[in-house]
């Protein structure tokens, strides 16, 4: 490769990271997630361990997904890796809808304000069987 090459590579490749951190930060912070995760949770102490977990995945998820890392764990590990990874999301959901006041908008447009509980929790426990079903049925046949 020649150097003019190389230098185009590099300045679109950081171009492409700015990019993506400057949504990454602008999600997290116009939209406030972590201060309404803390307080969702009733753990404001941690805040600053949220924020530094949160710059910590994004730097170690960019960097495994540039070297192609394998982490090489059994497969036991799989089982609580996947349940905090579906807490962590599942936690952010509830956050940005919190911020965005979506379920009472929701709930109020489809005449079950006084329910919201039923339609949160049918929302939940769609989202676990679709998960199970997924898992079981298509992934172990594979």
């Amino acid at each position: 490769m020649t150097t003019s090459k190389v230098a185009f590579v590099v300045i679109v490749g950081f171009a492409g990271g700015l990019a993506a951190g400057t949504g990454f930060v602008a999600f997290l912070v116009v939209l406030g997630v972590i201060p309404r995760l803390t307080q969702l949770t009733k753990t404001m102490k941690w805040i600053h361990a949220y924020e530094w977990s949160a710059v910590a995945g994004a730097v170690i998820g960019g960097w495994m997904s540039l070297r192609s890392s394998v982490l090489g764990a059994s497969k036991y590990w799989l089982l609580p890796l996947g349940m905090f990874s579906g807490v962590f999301i599942g936690m952010l959901a509830a956050a940005l809808t919190e911020v965005l006041n979506v379920w009472p908008i929701l709930a109020k447009r489809m005449g079950m304000a006084d329910k919201v509980i039923l339609l949160l929790m049918a929302i939940v426990f769609g989202k676990v069987f679709g998960a199970l079903f997924y898992w079981i049925y298509f992934v172990e046949g594979k």
